[in-house]
């Protein structure tokens, strides 16, 4: 299984974000364990890299993308990809719409989220932490 991994989950983990840490947590693990394939949309790096400079420094912001890199595969995308991304009106945020092209393009089952209802038009279905942790459980 090949899970695309938004940008507040790996916020969540890096942070220990309360009260969603533990699943936060438990997805990472899964994936640095080999047990799914985790991916990180391009985009998201720079996105993680910014939103930590409040709360660390330069280096540990770049050990910790270096560490994010161990875990996760990267999907790229390309300007027809953009195009797309672009023409998706029915999509409140664009950079939603390249999650969902990115997972789409990396053969992602899920996109694993916790804004599904920014999803609701998306190639590849949103689901939250909780919800695939019960799927990974239950197979």
């Amino acid at each position: 299984m090949k899970i695309l991994v938004d940008t507040n989950i790996v916020i969540d983990y890096i942070t220990i974000r309360e009260p969603f840490y533990e699943a936060a947590y438990k997805i990472v693990k899964l994936c640095a364990d080999k047990q799914i394939k985790g991916v990180m949309a391009v985009h998201s790096i720079p996105n993680v890299y910014y939103l930590l400079r409040k709360q660390m420094t330069e280096q540990q912001r770049r050990n910790v993308i270096k560490s994010m890199l161990k875990v996760f595969d990267v999907a790229l995308f390309d300007k027809d990809m953009v195009f797309d991304a672009l023409d998706k009106e029915d999509f409140k945020d664009f950079e939603d719409c390249l999650q969902d092209e990115c997972a789409d393009s990396c053969g992602a089952d899920y996109i694993v989220t916790r804004n599904i209802r920014d999803f609701e038009n998306s190639k590849v279905q949103a689901i939250t932490p909780d919800e695939f942790l019960k799927k990974i459980d239950n197979q």
